[in-house]
């Protein structure tokens, strides 16, 4: 699969998250204390915005119900059978890449 650029990390600082669109699907870019993770951006719940949440320690919260996914693997903290789809990145200088699905 190929990688593709994203965003730029000066535009991603340390613990935050941003939300992309790789075609119509939304991914969310998270920074954890300065590794790049990328996840799918839509909450299994009830669909919220996860990249448009927030990084509290290595998960995202879900800004609609709270609910919490490790940006590494993309299990739910509560229910770990509840998972998001985790992509590959690269950064390559500051360029952030990440592996179409």
């Amino acid at each position: 699969m190929p990688f593709v650029k994203v965003a730029d990390s000066r535009e991603l600082p340390p613990n935050s998250v941003m939300e992309i669109f790789i075609g119509a699907e939304p991914i969310a870019i998270c920074n954890v204390d300065g590794e790049i993770h990328a996840l799918s951006g839509t909450c299994p719940h009830r669909g919220g915005p996860l990249g448009q949440g927030a990084i509290n320690g290595v998960s995202v919260t879900c800004p609609w119900h709270a609910w919490d996914f490790d940006c590494r693997t993309g299990e739910n903290d509560f229910d770990p059978t509840q998972r998001v789809a985790v992509y590959a990145v690269k950064v390559h200088d500051s360029e952030i890449l990440v592996e179409v699905p």
